[in-house]
Order: C-alpha cells, then structure tokens, then sequence
C-alpha cells in the first residue's frame, strides 16, 4: 500500500459523522479506553474534518478547529506507519493556511511527538493529562 492510493476528504460534522465517529470510537474509546464522554465534544459541530480512503474505505480522520487547533487526528492500527499519518498532516496544514490560519497548534500523545516533530512541529510547556493519556502541546507556524 502506498500513500499515493490515499485520497484525503475535507467535510462537516453534518454530513460525515457516521464514519467520521465510528474511526474516532475504533481508535480512542476501543483503542485507548478514553471515556466516550471525553470523545464528543461541542467543537465538532464547528470543526472542518477531514478523512482518508484506501479504496472507498475510510481508515483516518481528524478536525480542524477555527483557531488552529488540530486534534482528534485517528488512524486505524493496520494503516499506520505507512505514510497516511503524514499525508493527512500536510492536507490539514495546507487547508489552514488558505484559512489565513498563521499558526496550528495540537495536543500531541507523548508517543506521538517525534511523528510531529519530522513535521515541524516545537513542543512547549509540561506534559499534562487528557484522559488519562499524557500529552504535550505542539505549535507550528504555517505562514
């Protein structure tokens, strides 16, 4: 499998929340028993998402919120480390940018963190707590 068969889809919460979801479920309640009530948030109404395909499979997702913020970012086990990850990243910084969003900023999982590092990303402040998962905030100037 090559990331060149990824195609990478911008939408809304509106329109693909049935499998936008059903990722983010596999991935974080199942995966790494994070509370479903932590999961679901008021921001994803609001957010742009996007999701990747594999043969009209869906097998990642992630969000955008309106003030740079990147999060929810899901990929299924059997796909990562294959380039997907970082194909979605670039959509995702490219789309910001023609928002005129001059900065991004996430909040990485610890074992995530050298991943956003290749991308450019600079981790500040002490690690903290999101369900139980310890993470870092990561900014990257994009403009």
């Amino acid at each position: 499998m090559s990331p060149d068969n990824i195609k990478i889809h911008t939408t809304n919460w509106q329109d693909h929340k049935e499998v936008l979801s059903e990722i983010r479920r596999h991935v974080f309640i199942e995966e790494q028993n994070v509370p479903e009530e932590l999961e679901w948030d008021e921001y994803d109404e609001s957010s742009t998402h996007f999701f990747a395909t594999l043969e009209h499979q869906v097998i990642a997702t992630a969000r955008l919120k309106s003030d740079g913020q990147i999060g929810r970012m899901a990929i299924l086990a059997e796909y990562r480390k294959q380039g997907i990850g970082s194909k979605l990243l670039h959509f995702i910084l490219h789309i910001a940018a023609s928002k005129n969003i001059d900065q991004v900023y996430l909040h990485a999982q610890t074992t995530a963190i050298p991943f956003y590092e290749r991308h450019g990303f600079i981790a500040q402040g002490e690690i903290f707590y999101e369900a139980n998962i310890p993470h870092r905030v990561m900014l990257k100037k994009i403009c």
